[in-house]
Formats: structure tokens, C-alpha cells, sequence
């Protein structure tokens, strides 16, 4: 049967539309086109994107008030750090409206030593075992019940620090090289909380952009190019262990030299 040229012409026209329809570009601060993620599709491959933070929190505050330590054992010594927050409660829920995994005991505090997987905190206090003689970083951060961390300077607080060989604190100078630290997604999920998961790091010393620095997602060997700080949720991860790899890179792609710049985590999903 011989097509109409006109009718034909028009088909592809409303094919074309619609794929466009299903995956809308979005644009940065500064009104470009940002991150190459992928949006969910119907044959199920990983998909990441960006969201909005679902609640603000003007004015919240983190700081550290003390960090104290003490020798346990002949090689070993117990760090104790204390906080203040200011303009955020602790243990509150986050109002929000999607679905992904919820702390049911609230807010709390983001507690990274060494870029390892985070102690949440509910408390302002928090101890942890180190060596001797070690140097450690420690990111803190205040975070919504959900997981996703307020990416504000006067919400987070980055150090450096030594146990020295008798057992002491010695605070180091300040990082100030551009750093990234992992959060989330974290641990085992079940049921509901497989569906979509939530993507979200902490970047310190400096900015990410279309045109500067970004972070490449690997997870399970598909990647994303991420170049806003906001939280992500990641759709149609399979059934069983995962693994989701985050790395600095400059605007030219190439991998930040550094601490603190590439990290890897597993993570199991389930169905029940």
C-alpha cells in the first residue's frame, strides 16, 4: 500500500513529540542543560534522577563542641564527639510526599569517619573506636528523616584530626581540597523501599556544574553523570546485591586526584 507522504510525515512528527514528552530536559542554576542521567523506561534499565529537596531548613546548624579521646587498651582509643544543632529537631519527621526509605526515629545526624558507610545519630554525641598513632577525616551533616542531607556549609562541619601514640586529639588544619563523601543508598532494602532508592553525597571545598566539576555514578557498570548537588533517586535496580560507585571528576571527565574523591559501596535489595 503506498503511504501519503503528508500523513507520513506527520506520524513521525507526534512520535517524536511524545518521546520528547517522556524525557524532559532539565536545566541548573544557570539555565543549562544538566546531567546526563537516564529516566525510567519500559525495559526496565537503571534510571537516575534528580529531585527537589522536599523541605528546607534556613538557618539549621551543625557544630562540633567538643572531640575528646581516651586510650583503651595498648593500642587503641575511644574518640567521643559532641555536637550542637541549632534551627533543626533532632528525632522530627520530614514532611514529605515520596517513598522512598524513611528513618521512623526522625531526623538525625550524618556521621562519616573516613568516608566509611555513615553512624546515624539521633543524639548529639557519638564515640567510636580508632588506633593509635591514626590521622582520620570526619564528615558530620544534618539530615532529613528520609536520608538526604541539607547541603548548606552552616549544616555540616569537615575536619581533620590525629590520635596520637599516647592516646590524644590533634586537631588538624582544615581540609580544603574539593572532596566528596558518600551517604546514601546504604545497607538492605526490602519491599516497598526497593522500588527507588535515594542517591545523595556530600560535596565539600567547592561546586559541581555543566561546565566544572561533577561526579560519575557507576552502578552495576551503567553510568550517570551527575553534575548538580541535589538528592537523585535511582529506579529498576534487580533483586540481590548492587553496587553503586561515586567518583569526582573534573569538566573534562578525568577522575580528581586526592582523598576523599571515589567511593564504592554493595548494597542488597529484596523482595520481602
Amino acid at each position: 500500500m503506498k503511504m501519503n507522504p503528508l500523513k507520513t510525515a506527520l506520524a513521525l512528527l507526534a512520535v517524536s513529540a511524545t518521546i520528547a514528552s517522556c524525557n524532559p530536559s532539565t536545566k541548573n542554576s544557570d539555565g543549562d542543560t544538566q546531567d546526563s542521567t537516564a529516566l525510567s523506561d519500559s525495559v526496565g534499565a537503571i534510571a537516575v534522577n534528580p529531585l527537589k529537596h522536599s523541605k528546607e531548613f534556613p538557618g539549621a546548624t551543625l557544630k562540633i563542641a567538643s572531640i575528646t579521646s581516651e586510650k583503651v587498651g595498648t593500642d587503641s582509643a575511644k574518640v567521643t564527639v559532641k555536637y550542637d544543632v541549632s534551627n533543626f529537631e533532632l528525632t522530627a519527621q520530614t514532611e514529605h510526599e515520596h517513598h522512598m526509605a524513611n528513618s521512623h526515629e526522625g531526623q538525625h545526624i550524618h556521621f562519616i569517619l573516613d568516608n566509611k558507610p555513615y553512624a546515624a545519630l539521633y543524639k548529639p554525641e557519638h564515640n567510636v573506636t580508632v588506633a593509635l598513632n591514626s590521622e582520620h577525616y570526619l564528615m558530620s551533616f544534618l539530615s532529613r528523616s528520609y536520608h538526604e542531607s541539607i547541603k548548606t556549609a552552616e549544616a555540616s562541619k569537615l575536619i581533620k584530626f590525629k590520635v596520637t601514640a599516647d592516646g590524644k586529639i590533634e586537631e588538624l588544619p582544615a581540609p580544603s581540597e574539593l572532596s566528596l563523601f558518600y551517604s546514601r543508598p546504604k545497607g538492605d532494602y526490602k519491599g516497598e523501599d526497593t522500588k527507588a532508592l535515594l542517591l545523595d553525597f556530600f560535596v565539600a571545598n567547592g561546586t559541581l556544574g555543566a561546565d566544572g566539576n561533577k561526579v560519575k555514578a557507576d552502578i552495576n557498570g551503567q553510568e550517570f553523570t551527575l553534575d548538580q548537588w541535589v538528592p537523585y533517586e535511582i529506579l529498576n535496580l534487580p533483586m540481590g546485591e548492587n553496587t553503586v560507585k561515586l567518583t569526582l571528576v573534573d569538566k573534562d571527565g578525568n577522575a580528581v586526584t586526592g582523598d576523599n574523591v571515589t567511593v564504592e559501596r554493595k548494597i542488597n535489595l529484596s523482595a520481602e
